[in-house]
């Protein structure tokens, strides 16, 4: 649950934890083949999602966890994480400038590193309005007072040749699924038994054939996850990809969240 935070942390700042950035929108392969983007002109820094790589303050530079990332969409809605905790809030374009206010984030308790990060990056987020300069793939938010912070856009996981890790309850990390486009195959663990069959992508679909599987017996936990996971076989389902994030959803509606392993 988001809660309104304020930061007191190795910078001594007493300020709202307003943590708002910006570029939003994740998704660009998808179960309906097309991108996220909109009909309308938006500013350049909106419908991506960047990573944050950077951010520099008082004269030194901090390198960003890898999990802290920036999104906003057309809409002015923000969310992200600071590499340890999320938030969301709102930004406002002025021009080639971005204003961010209003921040909740949660609040857990991280490793100093993690702590000190996230306080210098809330700081500059929070000073005011912040230039905008975007170069290919790269972003740099700039403040009146050379404060910045450096992103590069997230590109989605691709389907192929990633392996799936399976985010069902109980499957502990061990079901996962790798798309082979060669070869025009899936193949991994139902959690429990080795699984393949022939897998063709066509129309923001994937045609899964009739499974071979190991014939092993495993605990009704992670049977029960073998049968959630073997229902998507011998038919058609649908798949999204959100930067790491992969759903397949099958004829009868039941939903199978995986993710990508860094």
């Amino acid at each position: 649950m988001y809660t309104q935070r304020y930061r007191n942390r190795l910078l001594g700042a007493a300020a709202v934890a307003v943590l708002v950035p910006f570029a939003a929108a994740c998704g660009g392969e998808r179960a309906d083949g097309g991108g996220s983007g909109s009909a309308r002109a938006e500013p350049p820094v909106t419908g991506v999602r960047w990573s944050v790589d950077s951010v520099t303050d008082g004269g030194s530079t901090l390198r960003a966890p890898s999990d802290a990332h920036l999104t906003v969409d057309g809409g002015g809605k923000a969310e992200g994480s600071y590499g340890c905790n999320r938030f969301r809030g709102e930004a406002a374009f002025e021009g080639d400038r971005v204003r961010f206010s209003g921040a909740e984030s949660t609040a857990m308790a991280c490793a100093e590193p993690l702590m000190e990060f996230e306080s210098r990056l809330a700081a500059v987020l929070e000073g005011g309005s912040l230039g905008t300069d975007v170069r290919g793939d790269r972003l740099i938010l700039t403040g009146d007072d050379g404060t910045s912070v450096r992103l590069s856009r997230a590109e989605d996981a691709p389907l192929h040749g990633t392996k799936w890790t399976v985010a069902l309850p109980d499957a502990d990390g061990r079901a996962h699924l790798t798309f082979d486009r060669g070869e025009g195959t899936v193949s991994g663990s139902t959690g429990c038994n080795n699984v393949s069959a022939e897998a063709t992508v066509r129309d923001g679909h994937i045609t899964l054939g009739r499974p071979a599987t190991t014939r092993m017996m495993c605990e009704d936990s992670l049977m029960a996850v073998e049968k959630t996971v073997l229902g998507l076989f011998d038919g058609r389902v649908g798949y999204r990809i959100e930067y790491r994030n992969l759903t397949l959803t099958s004829d009868n509606g039941v939903d199978v969240p995986a993710f990508a392993a860094r």
